[in-house]
């Protein structure tokens, strides 16, 4: 009951403006309300210290700036096999497998299709009808950098405006759409395998999505899907490779071709995931396997 009020109540509440002033918020530069505000963060959800880059608080100059911390060297260890796909991020699995035709699984009795998903990109659809997804959760104390999943060459990039919708599980398994409904971020990619998409969904006091050729994309609830300029990013990507990261938290959905990947048997909803660790095999392991 709670959580069905609580979807509800998000119907009610003003999400951009509120997203917008937690924006704020998070990039106060005053260093007793930005070293407080941190300080509680840490205490609440618990946040491992001993992987982050940089003295705490002091180090970082605001908020927001302590959220997309960077971890220190050899904080994270990223699967070397060039037939192996990695976790792109730290999270919670909220839900892995198959596309059923276009329909992408979001929650029991809860779908939503790759064509809505990937918005004006309707020519990738074919790519991954019966293919391969994994929707990925990053909590609040979560890392909130995005990587590569796999090496290959970043084609396209187009941010899409949406909704503001909480990604939390309560909404997830309530909310028809909430992927397809919520601004996004989709990347394609051209790999050895076939083609591969990573979107990063934007939600309920995200302030903004960041990538290092972009920069900061601020929300916008309407409007027409940018294309956004990759050039000053070099084409090529390196398994876990830096993509982007949220400003506050969110979901990742990575997209595969039906052939593109298995996934590891333990890829389940509930499963916690840190970013550069192997979460499904490619096709060449597979035929080196066979022979």
């Amino acid at each position: 009951m709670l959580d069905r009020l609580f979807v509800l109540l998000q119907y009610l509440l003003p999400r951009h403006l509120l997203t917008a002033l937690v924006w704020r918020i998070a990039r106060i530069r005053t260093p007793a309300v930005k070293d407080a505000l941190i300080r509680g963060f840490i205490r609440v959800f618990d946040v491992d210290l001993e992987e982050v880059r940089g003295e705490v608080p002091g180090g970082f100059a605001t908020f927001n700036d302590f959220f997309v911390r960077e971890l220190r060297d050899g904080a994270r260890e990223i699967e070397g096999n060039a037939d192996v796909v990695v976790s792109p991020v730290d999270g919670t699995v909220s839900a892995a497998g198959t596309i059923d035709g276009t329909t992408i699984f979001q929650a029991k009795g809860v779908g939503y299709s790759l064509a809505d998903l990937l918005a004006t990109d309707l020519d990738q659809v074919e790519h991954y009808v019966d293919g391969r997804f994994a929707t990925i959760y990053l909590a609040p104390y979560n890392y909130h950098r995005v990587h590569a999943a796999l090496a290959g060459e970043l084609v396209a990039a187009r941010y899409v405006p949406g909704d503001l919708f909480s990604v939390n599980a309560a909404t997830v398994q309530r909310l028809d759409g909430l992927f397809r409904r919520n601004e996004r971020l989709v990347m394609h990619f051209r790999t050895a395998d076939g083609p591969a998409a990573l979107v990063l969904v934007g939600a309920l006091n995200v302030g903004s999505i960041s990538t290092p050729w972009s920069g900061e994309i601020r929300p916008r609830k309407a409007g027409v899907v940018d294309v956004l300029d990759t050039s000053a990013h070099p084409a090529r990507v390196e398994k876990g490779d830096l993509l982007g990261w949220f400003n506050m938290g969110s979901t990742v959905i990575l997209l595969l071709p039906r052939d593109g990947c298995d996934w590891d048997d333990d890829l389940e909803p509930g499963e916690t995931l840190r970013m550069g660790e192997e979460i499904g095999t490619r096709p060449g392991a597979r035929s080196q396997g066979s022979q």
